[in-house]
């Protein structure tokens, strides 16, 4: 059974800057594909960022470019997101993905197949 455990989410103002970690237990971890996903009030989940099974690989959306970094951790069965210049916008449960399959840029939300319960970032302006 894979487990996904998110950590890290909090309160922080805007300009801030928070580190989301997710830590899987139950696979072999250097066979997935990693993604960070978030799903704002009232809205849909979204796609913000993926790494591939190496961590050679990123891929973000255009939302977060520039401010967030996704990367992995192979020994430590772990994937980030470090997240700078928050702003109100990004307020969200923000969820990690693995999938065996799925290839960079695996923006598909559908395409992952185990999913972590969320971590609240609230960033007040």
């Amino acid at each position: 059974q894979v487990q996904l455990v998110e950590s890290g989410g909090g309160l922080v103002q805007a300009g801030g800057s928070l580190r989301l970690s997710c830590a899987v237990s139950g696979g072999t971890f250097s066979s997935y594909t990693m993604g960070w996903f978030r799903r704002a009030p009232g809205k849909e989940r979204e796609f913000v960022a993926a790494i591939s099974r190496s961590g050679g690989t990123t891929y973000y959306a255009d939302s977060v470019k520039g401010r967030f970094t996704i990367s992995r951790d192979n020994a430590e069965n772990t994937v980030y997101l470090q997240m700078n210049s928050l702003k109100p916008e990004d307020t969200a449960v923000y969820y990690c993905a693995a999938d065996r399959k799925i290839r960079i840029p695996a923006m598909t939300t559908y395409a992952y197949e185990y999913w972590g319960q969320g971590t609240q970032v609230t960033v007040s302006s």
